[in-house]
């Protein structure tokens, strides 16, 4: 995946980088994926870069050469990098007021900003005028280095170490863990310092390779650090690479749908969420622990009829509980939409999960959510044996069109209009759910209970 697509970056965007562990190669292969996109990209830093990186950079200008010779060298050379003094091998950036005038008197396409420093180091924790962040910047990328795992935490190689022992009691001159790079890069006070507030925040764990145990770490440490919603990504990769990022992992909601009548089992005297499954836990029990095994961020579960029961039992195991009012009437489209204005804002995507489908597997789901996080689709559909199933993952980006439809319209209306990702799963699982006595009996028989 290339480092724009990871970013989502838009036309207009400003993007400053933080951190450590590898900010310029970043700017320099994010500005030449831009250009090759078309892009008339600027960039500068508000620290200062080493004068040899310099002669990276297509073009550079002083920044007080005027809007004419920096638009030329934008048509001419499509990133242009701008400084404002070179003195004892450093190359210094654009003055504050700078930035506010390029964004008025420039029509670059995306402006690129170090703005931090951290001497080449693969970790670090800022001091008390770090970062410098110019208010302008819409999106902020903290980097961090894969390389700072088992490094001493001392000055020869983490930057400014003793922020992070003052902070958390780390032990002087230990080697560096993985969950201490998701503190820090978490951290509002360290990783997260000088943030503007309306600005999106998408971190890089970089020198992360494609496959192997360092990419696991990554994956471990991304979803720590995942638990700030403060940030919506965290792309994985290594920015040297032709293909550099390998996963962005973001934060999965998932909504499960339990409000029905459960209408074929009422002559019984049962709800389908509520029979008994295993281990003295009910089917919806048993899903909702599935959903936590697969580490999904935030599950929702939509009740209706016997909500008070059923909401209960949801609670009991952690998940979060949403009304729907409309379960009468509405269908299964009444209960999406409660599910979906229930999320939390730093939900990048929502699984639809059925209540009642009790062999859902952690496996499964993810297959569903890694497909999602490798950039394979946004509209992803377990699928066996060429017929499609559940759980159905929707980016966000669906969400409007979806809370838009009409009473007696249906979720498929939405996913049926849009290209869909299908991943081919091992079983069956995805395909059955119970709806009748005899379908309880099949799927426990599948299962191997008695």
């Amino acid at each position: 995946m290339k480092l724009h697509k990871a970013f989502n970056i838009a036309r207009g965007e400003v993007v400053s980088l933080i951190g450590a562990g590898g900010k310029t190669s970043t700017l320099i292969a994010l500005a030449h994926e831009l250009t090759d996109e078309g892009w008339r990209v600027l960039a500068t830093t508000t620290t200062h870069i080493s004068a040899d990186q310099l002669s990276l950079m297509p073009r550079s200008l002083a920044h007080d050469a005027g809007s004419p010779a920096i638009t030329q060298a934008l048509n001419e050379d499509h990133f242009v990098f701008v400084y404002s003094g070179l003195r004892g091998g450093k190359v210094y950036g654009a003055p504050p007021e700078w930035f506010g005038w390029a964004l008025d008197s420039l029509d670059a396409d995306a402006l690129l900003i170090e703005a931090d420093n951290a001497g080449g180091l693969p970790l670090k924790a800022p001091y008390a005028n770090e970062p410098v962040i110019p208010p302008e910047t819409s999106l902020v990328i903290p980097v961090a280095s894969l390389g700072a795992l088992g490094q001493p935490l001392d000055d020869q190689h983490i930057y400014n170490p003793e922020a992070m022992i003052e902070r958390y009691g780390f032990y002087p001159g230990s080697p560096v863990l993985s969950p201490w790079i998701a503190q820090v890069v978490r951290d509002e006070e360290l990783g997260l310092r000088g943030v503007p507030e309306r600005a999106r925040v998408v971190a890089l764990l970089n020198a992360a390779p494609p496959e192997g145990y360092l990419r696991l770490r990554a994956h471990l440490i991304a979803r720590m650090i995942l638990r700030s919603r403060r940030i919506s990504g965290v792309a994985i990769g290594s920015v040297r690479s032709a293909d550099p990022i390998s996963e962005v992992q973001r934060p999965v909601g998932a909504i499960v749908l339990a409000a029905g009548m459960s209408s074929r089992m009422a002559s019984a005297g049962q709800h389908k969420v509520l029979l008994p499954w295993t281990n003295g836990k009910t089917i919806l029990e048993h899903i909702i622990d599935q959903l936590t095994l697969a580490r999904i961020d935030h599950i929702t579960v939509v009740t209706g009829n016997r909500a008070d029961e059923i909401g209960a039992l949801a609670e009991k195991r952690g998940a979060n509980v949403v009304f729907n009012s409309h379960y009468q009437t509405g269908e299964m489209l009444s209960s999406v939409k409660a599910g979906l204005k229930a999320q939390p804002a730093n939900i990048a995507a929502a699984l639809l999960v059925l209540g009642d489908q009790p062999r859902i597997q952690p496996k499964i789901v993810g297959q569903v959510t890694m497909a999602y996080a490798e950039g394979k689709g946004d509209l992803i559909i377990p699928s066996y044996q060429m017929r499609r199933g559940h759980p159905i993952l929707i980016d966000r980006r669906y969400w409007g069109e979806m809370l838009a439809l009409p009473e007696d319209g249906a979720a498929r209306d939405v996913i049926n209009a849009h290209p869909v990702t299908y991943v081919n799963v091992d079983n069956d699982s995805v395909l059955h759910d119970v709806d009748t006595p005899d379908d309880y009996k099949q799927e426990r028989s599948k299962a191997g209970l008695k």
